[in-house]
């Protein structure tokens, strides 16, 4: 049981607010339409409903409202836009990822691909699909943690008739299996064809709440549409024979040489047609909108719109307004509010209070299998090999450059870092990947869909620091090798020697690199985007490292000698006199000032990251 009581948005300036004390209920079992033209405040009202925008009032998803349920994508599917994603991910890899986040299996996406009819596109991108197959996957990640509620804005549009009629079977399926769905449509048609019940607004208010019987004989009407080229002329015939045999008959003229007759059927239509020499390129019966604008006679209204789809001449006009519930064998719901009537009331009470309680923008949790949703985001798309080529390549051709100079140390010639540049490849990789870590998930939103900003879990941040962090050295790794294997294959063993100490040299260089991986992360998190990610790893060498060199220059007064000797006597576990090597490298790469201004650059962002996810945290 779904439950909306009193949803009221924020008011506007100088103008209403786009919901204004909605209250109506769709009950499991049965496929609810909220109708309404565009404007009406249909999205605004699923918005509410979700806590995704803040205004009053509350929504109870089986007796609890959404902030109290412990995993929200289990209880709800929602579909709001487009499919969010990146264009170059698999709908099979998205699918996928979107498992790892509501924690179900990760087999439960081939068989949600297989509901919804496209299991032969599971290896395509999800930039090359088409509209209706961009609808397909929506539903499909609505559907992936087998949710008891639906809630889908307009699921149809852009749909093919064939589409459409295939996700009213679906919709009917889920409702069949005990669970609730609310889609918003703002064609009447389709919605007393395929709901059971109809909550119609307007301007943000309730208009009718109705079952689909009620809602066809007080909204619906069964209607004849004419195409022929002599509109006018084919109005007056059918005029003066409906006042010459005294049947009310109404005809709307419409756009495109079209007619709508009211009050007739085909063969009528037809015969009178035949009888004065009308021409007619088609005669169709149609369910109309009964809220047309019509006159009598031929007269033009141009408010009036007519159904997308017409039934065959052969088919009564009178026709079931409800095929698909007779096509999935369910009737529509017994019970109704009668025409225009209010929403049914709970208790007895059409509200819980005078007024409704304020809501607030939620936050939804992070994935609930971090490490899986983060691996899968990683490696969905080419990024990462393409990074890596790239910085091997570049890495390689520096390193030959400085080595044919013979102007930069060995260590130099290895990392391929020369003066000029302030980090080097390899940096700049580890620097680009940690700032996709978060970048990416703004850009294109995959923890949930239009569920506000990225979820900020500490879990989640340790997971995608641990994975960055792995990443950065495996690609310093890789670009060592690749520059010694290029510098022994063109110059043979010349720039080359053993060296005397490399844990040190390693220690610092994988520091870098982890440093700069983080650096990204943080950054792209805080300022929610890759570029400026990038831009803070860049910094780092740029501005802050001047500031700390101009700190650290100069003579101490008391040099800091037997650091590590000092530090084992104050661990509780002694360790080998051996491990004092790494902890003076450790020190070494701190005071350094690219060391200290990366440290001291991961302090202020770890510290602007937790300030902005306090801040954004909303108290239950």
């Amino acid at each position: 049981m779904l439950q909306a009581i009193g949803l009221t948005s924020n008011p506007r300036r100088n103008l209403p607010p786009l919901v204004d004390d909605l209250t109506f209920e769709a009950r499991p079992g049965a496929v609810t339409a909220l109708l309404g033209e565009p404007g009406s405040g249909k999205t605004t009202a699923l918005r509410l409903m979700l806590e995704l925008e803040p205004g009053r009032g509350v929504t109870y998803f089986r007796g609890r409202p959404l902030h109290r349920i412990p995993h929200p994508g289990r209880e709800v599917g929602v579909l709001l836009g487009d499919v969010p994603g990146n264009p170059a991910r698999t709908v099979r890899g998205q699918l996928r990822m979107l498992c790892a986040a509501a924690g179900v299996s990760a087999s439960r996406a081939d068989t949600v691909l297989e509901v919804v009819g496209i299991a032969g596109l599971r290896d395509q991108r999800l930039g090359s699909l088409s509209l209706g197959m961009e609808r397909r996957v929506a539903l499909a990640a609505a559907l992936l943690a087998d949710p008891c509620t639906l809630l889908l804005d307009e699921p149809a549009a852009g749909l093919s008739p064939r589409d459409r009629g295939w996700l009213h079977v679906l919709l009917r399926g889920h409702a069949a299996l005990g669970g609730a769905v609310l889609f918003t449509t703002d064609d009447a048609k389709e919605a007393g064809r395929c709901a059971d019940r109809i909550v119609s607004i307007a301007a943000g208010r309730l208009v009718a709440d109705q079952d689909a019987a009620t809602f066809a004989r007080s909204r619906l009407r069964p209607r004849v549409a004419v195409r022929t080229p002599h509109a006018a002329r084919l109005a007056d015939v059918l005029g003066r024979e409906a006042r010459a045999a005294q049947r009310p008959v109404e005809i709307v003229e419409e756009s495109g040489n079209r007619l709508s007759v009211y009050g007739a059927n085909c063969a009528e239509v037809g015969e009178a047609a035949f009888r004065h020499g009308v021409l007619v390129h088609q005669l169709a019966d149609e369910t109309g909108d009964a809220r047309t604008a019509v006159a009598p006679h031929g007269a033009a209204v141009p408010q009036s719109r007519a159904a997308s789809d017409a039934e065959p001449c052969a088919e009564a006009a009178g026709a079931a307004a409800h095929p698909c519930a007779e096509a999935a064998g369910a009737a529509a719901h017994p019970s109704s509010s009668g025409a225009g009537g209010p929403a049914p009331a709970w208790g007895g009470q059409r509200r819980l209070a005078a007024r409704p309680p304020a809501s607030q923008v939620r936050r939804v949790g992070g994935p609930l299998r971090p490490l899986r949703y983060e691996l899968l985001r990683v490696f969905g798309t080419a990024a990462p090999a393409l990074t890596a080529a790239l910085v091997v390549a570049v890495s390689v051709v520096t390193s030959l450059a400085l080595a044919r100079s013979g102007q930069a140390s060995q260590g130099r010639v290895l990392a391929a870092w020369p003066e000029l540049l302030p980090l080097p490849p390899a940096a700049l990789g580890a620097g680009l990947l940690g700032a996709l870590a978060f970048g990416e998930e703004y850009r294109y939103p995959v923890l949930a869909a239009h569920r506000g900003t990225v979820p900020r879990r500490m879990g989640l941040l340790a997971v995608k620091l641990t994975v960055c962090a792995t990443l950065a050295v495996l690609l310093g790794a890789l670009a060592i090798a690749a520059d010694a294997a290029a510098l022994r294959l063109v110059f043979d063993s010349g720039p080359l020697r053993a060296p005397g100490r490399w844990i040190s040299p390693a220690v610092s260089w994988a520091g870098l690199l982890v440093g700069c991986a983080w650096a990204g992360v943080l950054a792209s998190g805080v300022f929610r985007s890759a570029t400026a990610g990038l831009a803070a790893v860049l910094a780092v060498p740029i501005a802050v490292v001047p500031l700390v060199r101009k700190v650290l220059e100069g003579p101490s007064a008391h040099p800091a000698t037997g650091v590590a000797a000092r530090l084992r006597g104050l661990a509780w576990a002694q360790w080998p006199p051996e491990v004092d090597r790494l902890v003076l490298g450790a020190l070494r790469v701190m005071v350094q000032p690219v060391g200290a201004a990366l440290a001291l650059s991961l302090m202020v962002l770890l510290c602007a990251y937790g300030f902005t996810g306090l801040r954004s945290r909303v108290r239950w």
